[in-house]
């Protein structure tokens, strides 16, 4: 029997809501017929916003949203997407499929869709190809609320009152897509470049995004940090130019050449899966104890603004794309990974999952009028009451490894927070495909008397379509047992089970 120990009394650490963030890029059908239709699409649609998916995302309670970009960003020149519709510059889009992007999805319309979503906001700004001048009179269009060129453009465009830009990212890969760039290159354009990021509204300042690593480039984080934390002088002390570091890590059980298939996978293709998911958590030790070093007190959040499964496309569809289906493999992954985020929430300040309709590890997926809600979808469902919420200690005692000889996995895999009404959200994740486990909570002082509790399980390979659409989904966990010290229970083979005890 596996034991859980809880010390509810034990705080460690606010979860920022923004670890359950998610990421919209010109990619595919994420934007155009995920997100946004025409309004005269005969799709149910507010101001071109896709009515079932922004309902869908509110129920999920999404907390942050990052656009336009991934690779897309540093081609983004951003006065193309504003104005009347007709008139905006249509271009090839060059990094995602060759297809035609008309621009019809601008900054009015991701602030529309954020204002209908509820949440915050997350631009990414283009260094690759773009000019300091080109940000900063973004940034002036979006945020001022005085009398300007770009403030009087935005009124003539439609908007008077200036939105909130809370997380701005100044580029994005630029050692890869984004400008093929050295850390030390990089890192001077950025002290630049973020100069001109203005905080015209000082009660709410911007937070300003500098692009990190790809995966364990630890040299990138070392040198980019290097250059842009400034040392303190004297009494005056200087926490860097950036608020938060980005992260970029993504899944495959292959080579990046050969990524495999989303649905037909064998159990040996599945650990080596769930192998690669937590190694997230070394990377975040890896350059979080350099982030240590020029930041002890935790001041730069760890922003792991792209991560996911990444597979092969589906047969058939354009392999610019990125279509893929979603499994039960994903929604272990995407537990395995919130549970992970969620225990290092003192360096871990957002992370973004890649992406949220019809591109990679997909929350929702679209075909016409009709939409499914994915195995990934029901964890974030799952897991939402963990958003502002504390992080209390825990523990798995007598908890079994499973998996490859190679590449074992821990079978069992938890995180834990108490709420503001003292009553704690339970995450567990068995990555087990074949075994299911007894479980033990223990609490350390909590005697509990109710338990609500919500279980996602089917076989490893198990997915909807829009023929079966619920075929996986998020249902009522009724074989559980309060104790006079905690709970009990089984948890079944590839499952997530989430428990509200109160």
């Amino acid at each position: 029997m596996a034991k859980l120990y809880i010390n509810e009394k034990k705080k460690k650490g606010r979860i920022n809501p923004e670890i359950y963030g998610h990421f919209s890029e010109h990619l595919g059908r994420c934007i155009y017929e995920g997100l946004y239709v025409k309004e005269d699409s005969g799709i149910p649609n507010k101001n071109g916003m896709r009515t079932d998916v922004v309902e869908a995302l509110k129920e999920m309670q999404i907390p942050v949203l990052r656009w336009p970009g991934g690779c897309f960003a540093d081609e983004y020149h951003w006065m193309d997407g504003i104005g009347p519709k007709e008139n905006r510059k249509k271009m090839i889009n060059t990094h995602w499929g060759g297809v035609l992007e008309d621009n019809s999805f601008g900054t009015h319309e991701f602030f529309e869709l954020c204002e209908q979503l509820g949440c915050k906001t997350y631009i990414n700004g283009n260094v690759g190809s773009g000019t300091v001048q080109e940000m900063s009179e973004w940034v002036e269009y979006m945020t001022f609320n005085g009398v300007s060129p770009m403030a009087d453009l935005r009124r003539k465009n439609g908007r008077e009152e200036p939105w909130k830009v809370d997380y701005f990212g100044v580029g994005n890969e630029n050692w890869g897509c984004g400008g093929n760039m050295t850390p030390e290159y990089y890192a001077n354009l950025y002290r630049r470049y973020q100069t001109y990021i203005r905080h015209y509204d000082k009660a709410a300042p911007i937070r300003k995004i500098c692009g990190g690593p790809n995966v364990d480039d630890t040299n990138w984080t070392e040198k980019v940090l290097e250059t842009c934390y400034a040392k303190p002088h004297g009494d005056h002390k200087f926490h860097g130019f950036m608020d938060g570091l980005s992260l970029h890590y993504y899944v495959h059980p292959g080579g990046w050449d050969d990524k495999g298939s989303a649905t037909e996978f064998d159990e040996k293709t599945w650990y080596k899966t769930m192998y690669k998911a937590l190694y997230v958590e070394d990377l975040i030790n890896m350059h979080g104890a350099i982030m240590d070093q020029f930041d002890p007190e935790k001041k730069i959040g760890l922003i792991v603004d792209e991560w996911g499964d990444w597979f092969d496309v589906e047969p058939g569809t354009n392999p610019g794309f990125l279509y893929q289906q979603n499994t039960m493999r994903d929604a272990l992954v995407a537990a395995v990974s919130l549970n992970i985020f969620n225990k290092h929430c003192d360096r871990v300040k957002m992370a973004c999952i890649a992406q949220m309709v019809n591109v990679l590890q997909s929350v929702i997926l679209t075909e016409g009028e009709k939409m499914l809600l994915t195995p990934t979808y029901h964890v974030f469902h799952m897991y939402k009451k963990h958003q502002g919420a504390e992080l209390v200690e825990s523990s798995l005692l007598e908890n079994v490894m499973t998996g490859n000889e190679d590449e074992e996995v821990p079978a069992l895999q938890e995180s834990v927070s108490v709420q503001e009404d003292g009553s704690l959200l339970v995450t567990l994740a068995n990555l087990s495909v074949s075994e299911s486990f007894p479980v033990q909570i223990a609490l350390a002082e909590m005697k509990p008397s109710e338990v609500k509790a919500s279980i996602l399980t089917n076989a490893m390979d198990a997915y909807n379509t829009f023929d079966e659409p619920e075929k996986v989904k998020e249902a009522v966990f009724e074989d559980v047992t309060v104790t006079d010290r905690g709970v009990s229970f089984t948890i079944p083979a590839c499952s997530v089970v989430s428990l509200e005890i109160r």
